[in-house]
């Protein structure tokens, strides 16, 4: 995703460049320069704010998917954790009474 949005960075930085240096040579008034050289600026601020808007939903869809994705893994493992809890519980109390039962036959004895 990095190297196509400096790919587009790169041609929209050289297209505006370019544009600016071919109006630059132009052999027009300075006046008529200058306002061909805002009217291009304008124009790229513009393209290029779409292009970063376009690019900034892409990469908030992309991360949405993602975040959906952490939730339901982070849910299925805090399920998995709370059932492993309660085998684990269960073992322990056997074992316990298992203890028990073998403290009290040897107290017997």
């Amino acid at each position: 995703m990095a190297g196509k949005t400096e790919t587009v960075l790169a041609v929209l930085a050289g297209a505006a460049i370019g544009a600016a240096v071919g109006i630059l040579f132009a052999p027009d008034e300075g006046s008529k320069t200058r306002k061909k050289i805002k009217d291009g600026y304008d124009h790229k601020k513009d393209e290029i704010k779409d292009k970063l808007h376009e690019l900034s939903e892409q990469v908030k869809s992309k991360f949405g998917y993602s975040k959906a994705d952490i939730e339901s893994g982070l849910d299925h493992l805090v399920s998995t954790v709370e059932q492993k809890k309660e085998d684990i519980i269960a073992t322990l109390e056997k074992k316990l009474e298992e203890l028990k039962g073998t403290a009290k036959a040897a107290a017997g004895k």
